[in-house]
């Protein structure tokens, strides 16, 4: 299988250096040809899945891919006044990207749009442990985009390690932040840039002075959906002594007493103590916070830090293709979604264009100055 691997490795950079992933045609009909799978083989995609898949992403792809990738004008200073300057995004060049078995579907084919509307080539590696779906994107995949391009990799641990051999131009893996590290050290053999889409235990504040009822509903929703396993969901429960009994009343009425994922409930004495709880540890993928007081609100979104936040709800940040998602610090680095997966996954190339002539404006930088300045 190691040899497979290295092969579709070889195809990838080749087709890559081939050129034919620059025009911004060839991105298009690549991502149509992506929306197109999805909308044609939807009942096998369930069927691997049992859940939807989020289709967005494609469409934004598809409408402000050239807007996306024009050349972005820059201020200039008075040294370059009279020149073009600009940044233009360009491809990074062959994207690995390494999905989860939790969403197989949504973090793999997420990252792929954005490869494909940056101009990259990709070598897709889905997660073993979800079987099914992995079989299905390898035979699926090059029946509607380019094979050598976009090619599908499966297998277990010993060919992702294979993969992690090989030279990339970028890394995106999601997953645990263990196998993270391991593929940040991989990446670090060839200075490969990466993007760790990790866990990290992600809170719950509850004021005492907010609906607990509906905090409760939501809260439960986000960390029951997909049988819990969900990257951003609720990890534990931080409230006053006061509200605990009725807390988890509220709970128990939403649940019905199934049993499912665990979900602490830590007391703290008030929000300080509960800021204090949050940044004694780990910095979070997301923090959820309950509270109708919009100052009280402000001071815990500017007293922590987190990947993303979402106040009065659950999850509902990572619907949001406007908004990065991502981690920070032990939850990951870098972000994707929509716009940012594109800049992820671009080199900003800074280009300035001048003229040959008025070159009297610059013999004061040639030696030697003190003679020019004489001359003058």
């Amino acid at each position: 299988m190691s040899g497979v691997s290295r092969n579709a490795v070889n195809r990838a950079k080749e087709a890559f250096l081939s050129g034919r992933t620059r025009p911004l045609e060839f991105r298009l009909q690549q991502l149509h040809a992506l929306q197109r799978m999805i909308t044609e083989k939807e009942t096998e995609i369930c069927t691997s899945l049992k859940q939807d898949i989020n289709r967005n992403e494609i469409s934004l792809a598809i409408e402000k891919l050239t807007q996306w990738a024009a050349p972005r004008q820059v201020d200039r200073n008075i040294l370059t006044v009279s020149d073009e300057v600009y940044v233009q995004p360009e491809p990074l060049g062959v994207v690995l990207i390494i999905g989860a078995w939790n969403y197989p579907w949504a973090v793999t084919l997420q990252p792929l749009v954005g490869a494909i509307a940056a101009g990259n080539a990709a070598v897709v590696k889905p997660s073993e442990l979800s079987e099914y779906s992995s079989l299905l994107l390898r035979a699926l995949l090059p029946r509607y985009l380019d094979k050598d391009l976009y090619p599908v990799v499966t297998g277990g641990v010993s060919e992702t390690q294979e993969l992690l051999r090989l030279r990339f131009d970028h890394i995106f893996y999601t997953g645990s932040s263990t196998v993270g590290k391991v593929v940040m050290e991989a990446a670090a053999r060839h200075l490969t840039p990466v993007t760790l889409e990790l866990g990290g235990k992600s809170p719950c504040y509850i004021d005492k002075n907010c609906d607990i009822r509906i905090a409760c509903r939501r809260i439960t929703w986000g960390k029951f959906v997909n049988c819990g396993q969900t990257c951003i969901a609720p990890d534990y429960i931080l409230c006053e002594p006061c509200i605990q009994g009725r807390v988890v009343e509220c709970i128990r009425q939403t649940l019905l007493e199934i049993f499912g994922p665990l979900l602490p409930i830590v007391a703290v004495s008030d929000m300080d103590d509960a800021i204090r709880f949050v940044n004694e540890r780990e910095k979070p993928l997301a923090l959820y916070i309950f509270c109708s007081d919009k100052k009280a609100t402000k001071k815990m979104i500017e007293e922590t830090t987190s990947g993303g936040v979402t106040v009065n709800d659950v999850m509902m940040h990572y619907t949001l293709s406007s908004l990065p998602f991502g981690g920070v610090g032990q939850s990951g680095m870098g972000c994707y979604h929509g716009k940012h997966t594109f800049d992820q996954l671009s080199h900003q190339r800074a280009c300035l264009i001048r003229s040959l002539g008025m070159e009297s404006v610059n013999l004061s930088r040639y030696p030697p100055q003190d003679l020019k300045l004489e001359q003058h």
